[in-house]
Protein backbone atom coordinates (compact mmCIF):
# COMPACT_ATOMS: atom_id res chain seq x y z
CA UNK A 1 0.00 0.00 0.00
CA UNK A 2 0.83 4.02 -1.08
CA UNK A 3 0.73 6.15 1.92
CA UNK A 4 0.22 9.67 1.45
CA UNK A 5 -0.01 12.75 4.15
CA UNK A 6 -3.74 13.69 4.80
CA UNK A 7 -3.18 17.68 3.77
CA UNK A 8 -1.20 19.92 5.93
CA UNK A 9 -2.05 17.24 8.67
CA UNK A 10 0.98 15.30 8.97
CA UNK A 11 -1.04 12.18 9.06
CA UNK A 12 -0.38 9.59 6.37
CA UNK A 13 -3.15 7.46 5.15
CA UNK A 14 -3.86 4.68 2.26
CA UNK A 15 -3.29 6.20 -1.00
CA UNK A 16 -5.65 4.05 -2.01
CA UNK A 17 -9.07 4.18 -0.26
CA UNK A 18 -12.29 1.63 -0.64
CA UNK A 19 -15.27 3.47 -1.98
CA UNK A 20 -18.63 1.65 -0.44
CA UNK A 21 -21.15 3.39 -2.61
CA UNK A 22 -23.45 0.04 -3.67
CA UNK A 23 -22.48 -1.64 -0.77
CA UNK A 24 -25.96 -2.62 1.13
CA UNK A 25 -27.96 -0.75 -1.86
CA UNK A 26 -27.44 2.31 -3.17
CA UNK A 27 -30.28 5.30 -2.86
CA UNK A 28 -32.30 2.66 -0.57
CA UNK A 29 -30.90 -0.07 1.21
CA UNK A 30 -30.47 -3.66 0.12
CA UNK A 31 -30.79 -5.76 2.63
CA UNK A 32 -30.20 -9.05 0.29
CA UNK A 33 -26.64 -9.45 0.67
CA UNK A 34 -25.90 -8.12 3.74
CA UNK A 35 -23.94 -11.26 5.05
CA UNK A 36 -21.64 -11.09 1.70
CA UNK A 37 -20.90 -7.63 2.13
CA UNK A 38 -19.85 -7.37 5.15
CA UNK A 39 -17.02 -10.40 4.35
CA UNK A 40 -15.78 -8.57 2.06
CA UNK A 41 -15.69 -4.97 4.24
CA UNK A 42 -13.86 -7.66 6.35
CA UNK A 43 -11.59 -9.06 3.30
CA UNK A 44 -10.81 -5.81 2.11
CA UNK A 45 -9.50 -4.57 5.11
CA UNK A 46 -7.30 -7.32 6.00
CA UNK A 47 -5.68 -6.84 2.32
CA UNK A 48 -5.24 -2.95 3.80
CA UNK A 49 -8.22 -1.13 3.11
CA UNK A 50 -8.16 0.72 6.29
CA UNK A 51 -8.93 4.13 4.08
CA UNK A 52 -12.75 3.45 4.29
CA UNK A 53 -15.16 6.01 1.93
CA UNK A 54 -19.29 5.68 2.92
CA UNK A 55 -22.03 8.53 3.27
CA UNK A 56 -25.06 8.77 5.28
CA UNK A 57 -26.71 9.06 1.65
CA UNK A 58 -25.21 5.60 0.77
CA UNK A 59 -28.09 3.01 0.67
CA UNK A 60 -30.22 5.15 2.57
CA UNK A 61 -27.44 4.66 5.61
CA UNK A 62 -27.59 1.04 5.62
CA UNK A 63 -23.68 1.12 4.17
CA UNK A 64 -22.72 2.61 7.32
CA UNK A 65 -23.97 -0.11 9.81
CA UNK A 66 -22.59 -2.95 7.27
CA UNK A 67 -19.33 -0.77 8.02
CA UNK A 68 -20.29 -0.88 11.73
CA UNK A 69 -20.38 -4.42 11.56
CA UNK A 70 -17.51 -5.62 9.42
CA UNK A 71 -15.14 -3.31 11.72
CA UNK A 72 -16.12 -4.63 15.03
CA UNK A 73 -13.00 -7.35 15.17
CA UNK A 74 -10.24 -4.52 14.08
CA UNK A 75 -8.61 -1.92 16.12
CA UNK A 76 -10.09 1.27 15.82
CA UNK A 77 -7.33 3.54 15.26
CA UNK A 78 -6.02 1.51 12.68
CA UNK A 79 -8.56 2.06 10.64
CA UNK A 80 -9.41 5.56 8.67
CA UNK A 81 -13.14 5.82 8.39
CA UNK A 82 -14.54 8.75 6.35
CA UNK A 83 -18.07 9.85 5.76
CA UNK A 84 -20.21 12.68 4.10
CA UNK A 85 -23.09 14.80 4.79
CA UNK A 86 -26.42 15.45 2.73
CA UNK A 87 -26.58 18.76 1.29
CA UNK A 88 -30.27 19.01 2.74
CA UNK A 89 -28.59 18.15 6.29
CA UNK A 90 -26.01 21.14 6.27
CA UNK A 91 -28.28 23.54 9.03
CA UNK A 92 -26.42 23.53 12.12
CA UNK A 93 -28.75 21.35 14.36
CA UNK A 94 -29.51 19.10 11.26
CA UNK A 95 -25.77 18.49 10.93
CA UNK A 96 -25.29 17.64 14.18
CA UNK A 97 -28.01 15.12 14.01
CA UNK A 98 -26.61 13.45 10.93
CA UNK A 99 -23.06 13.11 12.58
CA UNK A 100 -25.06 11.37 15.66
CA UNK A 101 -26.92 9.15 13.32
CA UNK A 102 -23.85 8.26 11.18
CA UNK A 103 -21.38 7.22 13.71
CA UNK A 104 -24.76 5.44 15.90
CA UNK A 105 -25.18 3.13 12.53
CA UNK A 106 -20.98 2.75 12.15
CA UNK A 107 -21.14 2.11 15.80
CA UNK A 108 -18.15 4.00 16.68
CA UNK A 109 -17.02 7.49 18.87
CA UNK A 110 -15.78 9.18 15.50
CA UNK A 111 -15.62 9.63 12.37
CA UNK A 112 -11.40 10.41 10.79
CA UNK A 113 -12.71 12.88 8.24
CA UNK A 114 -16.34 14.27 7.83
CA UNK A 115 -17.50 16.02 4.63
CA UNK A 116 -20.05 17.88 3.20
CA UNK A 117 -21.36 15.69 0.19
CA UNK A 118 -22.52 18.18 -2.46
CA UNK A 119 -22.82 22.00 -1.53
CA UNK A 120 -25.57 23.71 -0.95
CA UNK A 121 -26.18 27.31 -2.30
CA UNK A 122 -29.27 27.55 -0.10
CA UNK A 123 -27.69 27.23 3.88
CA UNK A 124 -25.04 29.27 4.20
CA UNK A 125 -21.17 27.76 3.99
CA UNK A 126 -20.54 29.40 7.38
CA UNK A 127 -22.87 27.64 9.70
CA UNK A 128 -22.27 24.16 8.16
CA UNK A 129 -18.45 24.44 8.53
CA UNK A 130 -19.03 26.03 12.20
CA UNK A 131 -21.09 23.07 13.09
CA UNK A 132 -18.29 20.85 11.47
CA UNK A 133 -15.59 22.41 13.90
CA UNK A 134 -18.33 21.96 17.17
CA UNK A 135 -17.96 18.70 15.82
CA UNK A 136 -14.68 18.36 15.68
CA UNK A 137 -14.53 20.16 19.12
CA UNK A 138 -16.75 17.49 20.79
CA UNK A 139 -14.52 14.82 19.69
CA UNK A 140 -16.79 12.88 17.32
CA UNK A 141 -14.81 14.38 14.25
CA UNK A 142 -11.32 14.51 13.43
CA UNK A 143 -10.50 16.16 10.41
CA UNK A 144 -12.89 18.16 8.31
CA UNK A 145 -13.16 18.20 4.48
CA UNK A 146 -15.33 18.73 1.23
CA UNK A 147 -16.68 17.08 -1.88
CA UNK A 148 -17.87 18.00 -5.21
CA UNK A 149 -16.35 21.37 -4.22
CA UNK A 150 -14.86 23.31 -7.15
CA UNK A 151 -11.98 25.52 -6.74
CA UNK A 152 -13.35 28.62 -6.30
CA UNK A 153 -15.55 26.90 -3.67
CA UNK A 154 -13.26 25.55 -1.69
CA UNK A 155 -11.43 29.26 -1.73
CA UNK A 156 -14.58 30.13 -0.06
CA UNK A 157 -14.71 27.29 2.43
CA UNK A 158 -10.84 27.58 3.62
CA UNK A 159 -11.39 30.94 4.17
CA UNK A 160 -14.74 30.57 6.16
CA UNK A 161 -13.32 27.15 8.24
CA UNK A 162 -12.63 27.63 12.11
CA UNK A 163 -10.81 24.32 11.26
CA UNK A 164 -7.93 23.74 8.61
CA UNK A 165 -10.34 21.75 5.26
CA UNK A 166 -8.08 19.14 4.83
CA UNK A 167 -9.19 17.17 1.18
CA UNK A 168 -11.60 17.80 -1.77
CA UNK A 169 -13.43 14.60 -2.89
CA UNK A 170 -13.94 14.95 -6.87
CA UNK A 171 -14.64 12.87 -9.80
CA UNK A 172 -11.21 12.42 -11.49
CA UNK A 173 -10.34 10.19 -14.05
CA UNK A 174 -8.43 9.53 -17.17
CA UNK A 175 -11.22 10.63 -19.05
CA UNK A 176 -13.18 13.13 -16.33
CA UNK A 177 -10.72 16.20 -16.00
CA UNK A 178 -12.26 18.81 -15.10
CA UNK A 179 -9.92 19.15 -11.85
CA UNK A 180 -7.10 19.64 -13.98
CA UNK A 181 -9.66 22.58 -15.69
CA UNK A 182 -10.86 24.24 -13.34
CA UNK A 183 -7.48 24.96 -11.83
CA UNK A 184 -8.47 22.85 -8.56
CA UNK A 185 -5.97 20.31 -8.80
CA UNK A 186 -3.22 22.56 -8.70
CA UNK A 187 -5.14 24.71 -6.93
CA UNK A 188 -4.80 21.79 -3.89
CA UNK A 189 -1.32 21.01 -4.18
CA UNK A 190 -0.15 24.55 -4.16
CA UNK A 191 -2.45 24.26 -0.58
CA UNK A 192 -1.34 21.07 0.63
CA UNK A 193 -4.65 19.93 0.51
CA UNK A 194 -5.46 16.36 -0.48
CA UNK A 195 -7.64 15.62 -3.50
CA UNK A 196 -9.57 12.39 -3.41
CA UNK A 197 -10.38 10.59 -6.79
CA UNK A 198 -13.89 9.29 -6.82
CA UNK A 199 -15.34 7.17 -9.69
CA UNK A 200 -11.14 6.91 -10.76
CA UNK A 201 -12.04 3.97 -12.81
CA UNK A 202 -13.58 4.66 -16.62
CA UNK A 203 -15.56 1.58 -17.06
CA UNK A 204 -16.67 2.29 -20.43
CA UNK A 205 -13.90 4.66 -22.52
CA UNK A 206 -15.50 7.13 -24.70
CA UNK A 207 -11.97 7.51 -26.72
CA UNK A 208 -10.24 5.51 -28.70
CA UNK A 209 -7.48 6.98 -28.54
CA UNK A 210 -7.35 6.89 -24.68
CA UNK A 211 -8.16 3.35 -25.11
CA UNK A 212 -4.96 2.43 -26.98
CA UNK A 213 -3.00 4.55 -25.02
CA UNK A 214 -3.96 2.55 -21.85
CA UNK A 215 -3.61 -0.95 -23.50
CA UNK A 216 -0.01 -0.32 -24.33
CA UNK A 217 1.16 1.54 -20.98
CA UNK A 218 -0.56 -1.42 -19.52
CA UNK A 219 1.22 -4.20 -21.99
CA UNK A 220 4.38 -2.46 -20.34
CA UNK A 221 3.66 -3.49 -17.18
CA UNK A 222 1.64 -6.79 -17.88
CA UNK A 223 -1.09 -5.18 -16.18
CA UNK A 224 -4.72 -4.14 -16.79
CA UNK A 225 -6.16 -0.71 -18.12
CA UNK A 226 -7.78 -0.38 -15.01
CA UNK A 227 -4.65 -0.68 -12.78
CA UNK A 228 -3.03 1.99 -15.31
CA UNK A 229 -5.96 4.10 -14.55
CA UNK A 230 -4.75 3.82 -10.85
CA UNK A 231 -1.33 4.07 -11.14
CA UNK A 232 -1.46 7.27 -13.10
CA UNK A 233 -3.85 8.66 -10.20
CA UNK A 234 -1.53 8.03 -7.46
CA UNK A 235 1.58 8.90 -9.03
CA UNK A 236 0.09 12.23 -8.63
CA UNK A 237 1.49 14.77 -5.70
CA UNK A 238 -1.26 14.90 -2.94
CA UNK A 239 -3.92 12.72 -4.71
CA UNK A 240 -5.58 9.71 -3.77
CA UNK A 241 -8.37 7.34 -5.20
CA UNK A 242 -11.51 5.30 -4.34
CA UNK A 243 -12.38 2.97 -6.25
CA UNK A 244 -15.24 0.96 -6.04
CA UNK A 245 -15.14 -2.91 -5.53
CA UNK A 246 -17.90 -5.50 -5.54
CA UNK A 247 -15.96 -8.21 -5.45
CA UNK A 248 -12.23 -10.11 -3.28
CA UNK A 249 -10.63 -9.93 -6.84
CA UNK A 250 -11.39 -6.51 -8.04
CA UNK A 251 -9.96 -5.79 -4.37
CA UNK A 252 -6.86 -7.44 -5.70
CA UNK A 253 -6.40 -6.05 -8.85
CA UNK A 254 -6.87 -2.33 -7.56
CA UNK A 255 -4.65 -3.16 -5.08
CA UNK A 256 -1.72 -4.16 -7.90
CA UNK A 257 -1.93 -0.61 -8.60
CA UNK A 258 -0.09 0.47 -6.19
CA UNK A 259 3.23 -1.42 -7.14
CA UNK A 260 3.19 -0.12 -10.60
CA UNK A 261 5.71 2.48 -11.22
CA UNK A 262 4.98 4.63 -14.40
CA UNK A 263 7.65 6.49 -16.63
CA UNK A 264 7.94 9.78 -16.94
CA UNK A 265 7.38 8.99 -20.53
CA UNK A 266 4.19 7.05 -19.81
CA UNK A 267 3.25 9.97 -17.73
CA UNK A 268 3.45 12.67 -19.92
CA UNK A 269 1.76 10.50 -22.53
CA UNK A 270 -1.32 9.86 -20.33
CA UNK A 271 -1.36 13.28 -18.79
CA UNK A 272 -1.48 14.26 -22.52
CA UNK A 273 -4.79 12.93 -23.15
CA UNK A 274 -7.12 15.28 -22.02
Amino acid sequence: MIYKKLGRTGEKIPALGLGTWGIGGFETPDYSRDEEMVELLKTAIRMGYTHIDTAEYYGGGHTEELIGKAIKEFKREDLFIVSKVWPTHLRRDDLLRSLESTLKRLDTDYVDLYLIHWPNPEVPLEETLSAMAEGVRQGLIRYIGVSNFDRKLLEEAINKSEEPIVCDQVKYNIEDREPEKDGLLEFCQKNGITLVAYSPLRRTLLSEKVKTALENVAKNHNATVFQIMLAWLLAKPGVVAIPKAGRAEHLRENLEATKINLTEEEMKLLDSLA
